[in-house]
């Protein structure tokens, strides 16, 4: 009997193994480095569906500088499409999981309100940011007849 116990807990210590940070990163983008995260995974991942929708981005980056409206200093997602129409997704430290806000602009126009975004949820994941930012701009007539 102990001979079958050493062979089931021999196997657990090799699928611990498969649990390392290391191969959670690769499995969950959310577990990456900031920066990492919104370059490989977010910005990509938010590009392909605007294009899957018919919509080019003119501008999609990460920087850190003021953020709209109350002008203190922030990692933010800026992105343009459809000819000028921008949106700021600012996070208020290099944790996708910070507080995060939304400010969005028309062409000519300037940004004049920051939304809250994402408060009520507890885990945050790269397609929950990605459907929720697309939400929104859907609800701002940006993507597409509604």
């Amino acid at each position: 009997m102990s001979e079958s116990n050493s062979h089931i807990s021999s196997k657990k210590k090799q699928g611990d193994s498969k649990t390392s940070p290391k191969a959670d990163s690769k499995a969950k983008p959310e577990l990456k480095p900031f920066n990492e995260f919104i370059n490989d995974d977010f910005i990509p991942g938010l590009s392909k569906e605007l294009v899957d929708m018919g919509i080019e981005p003119d501008k999609l980056l990460l920087e850190r500088g003021k953020r709209p409206v109350t002008g203190d200093t922030c990692w933010m997602v800026l992105g343009e499409i459809d000819g000028g129409r921008r949106f700021w997704l600012c996070f208020n430290s290099d944790k996708i999981t910070s507080d995060k806000t939304l400010a969005i602009a028309e062409r000519g126009s300037v940004p004049s309100v920051l939304e809250s975004f994402l408060i009520d949820e507890k885990k945050t994941t790269c397609a929950l940011l990605i459907s929720r930012l697309l939400q929104r701009l859907n609800g701002q007539k940006w993507l597409g007849a509604n």
